[in-house]
């Protein structure tokens, strides 16, 4: 299998560079803390000195020195902590928006192909931990070169104790190289199985009444028991690693207390050195044991940082994560003519396995199915005439609509609303040409007048009142105590299955889009409330394009013309009347309906 290689490079360094003068400041604030804790331990130490030789006032200078340097670290402190609440926010905000920008071009063949998880974690999670683990890496760089500065200065005191200190340093430094390289392989396999479980868990709080009501609970508690279960070894295998050789680091360290005790008893009575000399040393041992431990969490840290930017960075490969595609043609006074001349799809499933040991963060790209949905389909549709599309399940319905408003691109072939390729039309005009109204429209967590003026900024209350009156929900929205200012919820939880639709109907009618698409946009209606709709659709016959995927063809009487879909091909092209007169298969579907 083919390994594909990421073809667009693009670094932490672009979101740093904006703010180099307060990450400046950071840094060197930084130093000045950093430099204030190694004059406050060489001045306790020399304090300690003066006081075992009873020189009392010279010790009381240095002690008084020490709190002047000791509230300026304070003020370095604050200073730190301010600059980080202040501009971390913003890198982060700022990070998350390109990437939700950048998430919005992906075409909709991506999304299927990944879970939800996969895009939250990556928009939201990962620049978080990138942000602050950059923090913490400076934070800990300076901690790194104080417990240096330290190792110096006791081998300065004494050679002897300096040599063993750097000896078991050196030790515990190999070890933690070894513990995060078999980490980082391991993080990143942590980090999707997790995004597996976040997926799940949205979807299972998004569907909780479908769950309960279909009796799905123990299905899914299976499901998220397997995630969880994935999980949790993959956690498991990676921190008994990582705390095996913890413990053997810590386990060194420790000892190397020791030896500095014994060594230090032995010196002090061979009178190589003073007493005072080895409290000071003895004193700062933990400062010098720090280092180990504070190099393998700088490398943690480059680790994470490394697995989230890759994950982060990713959704701008191309080749993994698929963009839409755009001309430079603006689409002007459209008409609203539609064709499909010769046009090609097969809808291929694929998985994406990363190989986490390749430095090069190649991954494969893994056919699993293909289903070839249409070869070859032609048809015209003339502006402003409504037409329908039915069939059976799987006739290909849906995919002629995803294709006929670029949610899909075909693989030869082209779609041509007025004569012109839709593949030359740049994003604005495409976008602004066709609304679409799905079968199971997406409402957000804003009032009835937001979710609308998502649509149409600058609509009027009259405009979106009579937009409400023609999608047959004016009525519902009369009796809310707060009316179109009514909060709907997340994903429009308060709204029953028909009110959603005809709220996205609403939405696409504000509009007033050349070319309308409804896809099976009154499925979950009523028969009052989807006769109200479907009077709405015929008002418009003359004023747009409309295309109607129909699963009730009793709503699609009307139309100027139906084109019967049966695998892939369009089979027969006519009015109700027409097909229904001459079309056994047609007529047998409408019959099964109305039984």
């Amino acid at each position: 299998m083919k390994k594909i290689e990421k073809q667009k490079k693009i670094s932490i360094s672009k979101y740093l560079k904006e703010y180099k003068t307060p990450i400046f400041f950071y840094i060197l604030i930084s130093i000045i803390a950093c430099c204030c804790t190694v004059f406050l331990t060489i001045l306790s130490a020399q304090a300690i000195e003066e006081i075992t030789l009873s020189f009392y006032h010279e010790a009381i200078k240095f002690l008084l020195v020490s709190i002047a340097i000791f509230v300026l670290r304070r003020l370095c402190w604050f200073s730190l902590e301010f600059l980080y609440r202040k501009y971390s926010t913003q890198i982060m905000a700022k990070l998350s928006l390109d990437l939700a920008n950048q998430a919005f071009k992906l075409n909709s063949k991506t999304y299927s192909d990944h879970d939800t998880g996969t895009f939250v974690q990556r928009i939201v999670g990962d620049p978080e931990r990138v942000v602050s683990g950059l923090t913490y890496i400076v934070d800990i760089l300076f901690q790194i070169l104080y417990s240096v500065v330290i190792v110096i200065y006791i081998s300065c005191l004494n050679l002897y104790v300096g040599i063993a200190i750097i000896f078991t340093t050196v030790v515990s430094v190999l070890i933690e190289i070894k513990r995060t390289k078999i980490r980082r392989v391991n993080q990143k396999k942590v980090r999707e199985s997790y995004d597996k479980i976040n997926s799940l868990t949205t979807e299972i709080v998004r569907s909780e009444k479908d769950i309960k009501s279909l009796g799905l609970e123990k299905a899914l508690n299976e499901t998220s028991k397997q995630n969880y279960d994935n999980y949790k070894n993959i956690y498991y295998k990676t921190e008994i690693i990582n705390v095996s050789l913890s413990s053997v680091r810590n386990f060194i360290t420790e000892i190397l207390g020791i030896a500095v005790l014994i060594l230090g008893v032995y010196l002090i009575d061979l009178g190589t050195i003073t007493l005072a000399t080895f409290m000071i040393i003895y004193s700062n041992r933990g400062d010098v044991s720090y280092f180990p431990r504070a190099f393998g969490e700088l490398l943690n840290q480059f680790t994470n940082i490394k697995v989230s930017t890759e994950r982060m960075f990713s959704l701008f490969d191309n080749n993994e994560f698929i963009c839409e595609r755009f001309g430079n043609k603006s689409l002007q006074n459209v008409l609203g003519k539609i064709e499909f001349k010769n046009v090609s799809y097969t809808f291929h499933e694929y998985e994406y396995k990363r190989d986490y040991k390749n430095r090069k963060k190649s991954f494969e790209k893994i056919l699993v199915s293909s289903n070839k949905i249409f070869e070859n389909l032609s048809f015209k549709i003339e502006p402003n005439t409504t037409v329908a599309f039915v069939g059976k399940s799987g006739s290909g319905k849906s995919t002629i609509l995803n294709l006929m408003s670029k949610m899909y691109e075909v693989d030869s072939g082209q779609v041509l609303i007025d004569n012109i390729n839709i593949n030359d039309f740049d994003k604005p005009s495409l976008r602004n040409t066709i609304s679409l109204v799905n079968q199971f429209p997406y409402i957000f967590d804003m009032t009835i007048k937001e979710n609308l003026l998502l649509a149409k900024k600058e609509a009027t209350d009259e405009e979106i009142l009579n937009a409400l009156e023609k999608s047959s929900l004016k009525e519902f929205v009369d009796t809310l105590p707060k009316g179109i200012d009514t909060k709907v919820g997340e994903s429009g939880i308060k709204l029953s299955g028909g009110q959603k639709q005809r709220l996205a109907i609403a939405r696409a009618l504000l509009r007033n889009s050349p070319i309308i698409i409804f896809d099976e946009s009154t499925s979950s209606l009523d028969n009052f409330a989807q006769e109200e709709v479907k009077k709405s659709i015929d008002s418009l016959k003359g004023k747009s394009t409309i295309v109607i995927v129909a699963h009730r063809l009793s709503t699609i009487k009307n139309v100027d013309k139906i084109f019967f879909l049966e695998d892939g091909k369009i089979e027969d092209i006519g009015t109700f009347e027409e097909l229904f007169k001459r079309n056994e298969k047609f007529k047998a579907l409408f019959l099964v309906e109305n039984i």
